[in-house]
This record gives C-alpha cells, sequence and structure tokens, in this order.
C-alpha cells in the first residue's frame, strides 16, 4: 500500500497504486471504440509502475470491483478495482505523489486504521475486508476470478455515530437516510472504528 501526499486528492490516505487513465492507455476493441476494462487495465499496469516500480502482467489481473463516487464529489472518478501477483520489482515511491509504502496484511491495514495511525478511503477499506476472506495470494485470486465483479455506487450521510456510506440493497440507500428500517448494505466511519453491516432486513 501507498500513502498519497496530503497536498493532493485523497490526500494522507493508505490506498493501492493506481490512477487515472492517459491517453496512452486506451486499448480499442474489435467494434472500434475504446475497450473500457482493457484500457483500465492498462492504466492499472502503468501506474503500479510509476508509482511504486513495480512490474504487473496486464494479462494477469483479476477484475474483482467497480466503483462509482457519491453523486455530491466534486470530481467523480469510476474506479475498476483489480487483483494479480508482482511480476518483478522492488517497491521504490518518488516521495512527491507517494510519500511512504508498505506490505500489510489486510487485517493488519484495518487495525492500523482502528488505532488511527492510518487513513483508509471506503473503497479501500471495503476492498480489504473482502480480502480478509483468504489466507493466501492463490487462494484469493482463485475466488475473486470466480466471483462476478462486484459494483459499488455510494450514497453518504452524516449521523450521530459517524459518516454512513450505503449501497444498493441498504433500505436507506436511495433516500440517502440512514435512519430508514430495513435491509443493511453500508460502513459506520468514525474515529474509533468502521463497522460493515450487511443484513437483508
Amino acid at each position: 500500500m501507498l500513502r498519497r501526499n496530503s497536498k493532493i486528492a485523497f490526500g494522507g490516505m493508505w490506498v493501492f497504486p493506481g490512477g487515472r487513465i492517459d491517453d496512452t492507455d486506451t486499448i480499442t476493441g474489435t467494434d472500434g471504440k475504446p475497450d473500457e476494462l482493457a484500457t483500465a487495465a492498462a492504466a492499472a499496469v502503468r501506474e503500479a509502475s510509476e508509482e511504486a516500480d513495480l512490474t504487473v502482467d496486464a494479462g494477469s489481473l483479476v477484475w474483482f470491483s467497480y466503483w462509482v463516487p457519491p453523486p455530491i464529489t466534486p470530481k467523480r472518478f469510476s474506479t475498476f478495482f483489480f487483483a494479480t501477483r508482482v511480476a518483478s520489482g522492488e517497491v521504490s515511491i518518488d516521495d512527491g505523489e507517494i510519500t511512504e509504502h508498505a506490505w500489510l496484511s489486510p487485517a493488519a491495514a484495518m487495525k492500523l486504521r482502528d488505532l488511527g495511525e492510518i487513513e483508509l478511503a471506503p473503497p479501500t477499506w471495503m476492498t480489504l475486508d473482502l480480502l480478509t476472506a483468504w489466507n493466501s495470494t492463490t487462494e484469493a485470486l482463485e475466488a475473486l476470478d470466480e466471483m462476478a465483479p462486484l459494483f459499488y455506487e455510494t450514497h453518504m450521510a452524516r449521523t450521530d455515530d459517524g459518516v454512513v456510506a450505503m449501497w444498493s440493497g441498504d433500505a436507506g440507500y436511495e433516500a440517502e437516510d440512514p435512519s430508514v428500517p430495513g435491509a443493511r448494505h453500508r460502513l459506520t466511519m468514525n474515529a474509533g472504528s468502521y463497522r460493515l453491516e450487511r443484513s437483508p432486513g
């Protein structure tokens, strides 16, 4: 994981290597139109190299989730999340856009967040939570490859318990009202902890 410079977007947060798509990343499909998934994969490979000096094989990337930020976000960046093994390289950062780096297990990263030692955005936390289901890279990659990619469009609200991120399937999602009774698919975030709720109602 990488810590972003506090003066740029998502400043100070710990993230996975990644970034926006450049024109040079564009891959055209057989229909002559840009292939969005292949283009995102190409960007992921380039960003891993630029941000962390790591070599990643585009053909090995496993796409497992897609995120769209809240409608109120000033700049909305839809994001593809991929998993893979690192082909080669030792992490090297520029101390500009990226200021720190660390190899962390998902559980360790989540614990550091609860201790207040690192900051995590909801998509990063949810990804780490997903990855705690497996005990090895091989097991995780096989399972992620077999499942359908997860889609998240976040709706946010503030409560006395903290900021709540809600996703499709939560009773309060459409109204952006966490108090609506019923099914839950949400992450409640405060300084002391992040609490994930998933229930059918």
